[in-house]
């Protein structure tokens, strides 16, 4: 840890400046030759092999799009992605990363909201993953181009434009303004259609240079293990475009749901830094052999609510101490985190620099309120499928997380839960994220979601499900009892489940939970 540099303070200046030109400025400063990406199948490319790739196939896009036209793009984390990514943006063109483990109707919905048009896919991924139905659905709404067609067919132009576009940039890439549309992403839809959510050139590099400011990067030692998905924003900015931004080598994985072999990478890269989840890091740490992770120094965890249990099995077997933090789709993502200086279990540390927020109180709430944040990395607004194209911008900059939290003495944030999360029983507020952290203090190997249906009597009531087999009420009554937990967060049923709705992401599907919920208790 000693030999880590500290973070550079957070430069505004370095964040005007569109992503790609952001990216030929790191081949600049680190050098073309130096290897930038290692690929899932341990491919190593360098600076100058991704730039002169982008421009290629950039060439190639033009011919196919119009100027400013939204692209999107459908494939795993890896090579693959990022230099489709960047070569949409060389081509002038908006990158729309599609999500595609939402499912053919939220698909189409977040491809109506931001108007694409053309799909970048690849025929091995659609092979490799089953996708054939999928994309079936799709062509209905979509021109689908993919990446091995467009390679073979590159003309005389396109091949010029990779060879001469890394010597003379400014010929074949236009800048773009910093302050438009960099990329869409999209909210996960559980809690309705998904919406499209607009960040700037700007946006991403403001989140790009705070998340640098807030942890020590060495571009001479350190590497990213990033298995996250890049249609995730924290896949993407953190997992992807920081790293070669800033120098570190970044290492792919093509999806989250290979602990075993994730955990085998890790060693073989010696990777430093791992991108991961809670439920997805505690799978790698238990399906790790001895010696496996012990080349990570920091693992940075978002998305979900790092369990005590995961935090010192993590620590217990590859001493490793996980880094929570805290983000949003519309905050690029990274809105807080703990650092290696001030890691504060329970917390999601501090605010990233140039941000500010407020707290708005809500009935019930005694201690803290809704989360309001504004910032340079806040998007500029959202796209919705009802009125598509058509930019809602955010109000004076603010966006309302919808999250309530309390923030203490050192400025560090405690996550008390969504304000969509919690039941009204006898007029007193019950965060149904209480309720799931009980039952995962009793069975730390399972997983556990709540959800708040209607009661007659007290207003609403909470019903729990489990995957763990011997999981009771009484069980939850006792503990609830030793530990000074309110009778309010005991479930009235807990119901066995073979499995808990998981998103791509990793996060709970809490639209799925709620349904699931509803069907057993009517049942």
């Amino acid at each position: 840890m000693s030999s880590v540099p500290p973070p550079i303070p957070y430069q505004p200046k370095r964040t005007r400046i569109d992503i790609f030109s952001a990216v030929l400025r790191a081949r600049r400063e680190f050098g073309g030759s130096k290897i930038a990406i290692v690929d899932g199948d341990e491919r190593e490319l360098s600076y100058n092999e991704i730039v002169r790739a982008a421009f290629a196939l950039g060439s190639a896009i033009k011919k196919r799009t119009r100027k400013g036209e939204s692209i999107g793009i459908m494939l795993p984390t890896g090579a693959g992605a990022v230099i489709a990514f960047l070569s949409v943006l060389a081509a002038g063109r908006v990158p729309a990363m599609l999500n595609f483990t939402a499912g053919a109707a939220n698909l189409k919905s977040a491809m109506k909201a931001a108007q694409v048009s053309k799909v970048l896919t690849a025929h091995r991924f659609v092979e490799l993953g089953s996708l054939e139905p999928l994309v079936e659905s799709l062509e209905s709404v979509a021109d689908i181009i993919y990446l091995e067609d467009v390679r073979e067919g590159l003309k005389l132009g396109d091949k010029i434009a990779g060879a001469l576009g890394p010597v003379f940039p400014s010929l074949f890439h236009a800048r773009a303004d910093y302050r438009k549309t960099g990329v869409f992403l999209f909210t996960s839809g559980t809690e309705g259609e998904p919406k499209g959510v607009v960040l700037s050139h700007e946006n991403i590099m403001a989140n790009v240079e705070q998340v640098r400011a807030h942890i020590g990067l060495d571009p001479k030692v350190d590497s990213v293990f990033n298995p996250l998905p890049t249609f995730h924003c924290f896949g993407l900015t953190v997992g992807a475009l920081l790293p070669i931004i800033a120098g570190v080598k970044a290492i792919f994985h093509p999806t989250p749901l290979q602990p075993r072999e994730i955990a085998k990478r890790i060693r073989s890269t010696g990777a430093t830094i791992l991108l991961a989840t809670d439920t997805f890091i505690s799978q790698y740490a238990r399906a790790g052999s001895e010696g496996d992770m012990d080349s990570v120094r920091l693992a940075v965890c978002g998305a979900e609510r790092v369990r005590d249990e995961t935090r010192q099995l993590v620590r217990r077997k590859f001493d490793i101490e996980i880094l929570e933090g805290y983000g949003a789709t519309e905050a690029s993502p990274v809105v807080a985190a703990n650092s290696p200086r001030m890691n504060k279990p329970g917390t999601v540390g501090t605010l990233m620099a140039g941000m500010e927020c407020e707290l708005i109180p809500v009935e019930g709430i005694e201690e803290g309120g809704r989360l309001r944040i504004r910032g340079p990395n806040v998007m500029l607004g959202y796209m919705r499928p009802d009125n598509p194209g058509i930019l809602e911008p955010t109000e004076n900059g603010w966006h309302d997380t919808g999250d309530i939290v309390a923030i203490d003495e050192d400025g560090c944030i405690w996550i008390r839960g969504r304000v969509k999360r919690f039941a009204k029983i006898g007029g007193e507020m019950v965060s149904l994220a209480v309720v799931e952290n009980c039952a995962s203090a009793i069975w730390p190997d399972d997983m556990h979601a709540a959800a708040a249906i209607p009661d007659p009597r007290k207003g609403e009531q909470i019903i729990l499900l489990t995957t763990a087999n011997t999981a009771d009420r009484s069980a939850i009554i006792a503990w609830s009892q030793s530990h000074g937990v309110s009778e309010l967060s005991v479930p009235r049923k807990v119901f066995h489940v073979e499995e808990i709705p998981v998103l791509g992401t990793g996060k709970i599907d809490y639209g799925a939970v709620n349904k699931l919920v509803q069907d057993l208790a009517e049942a």
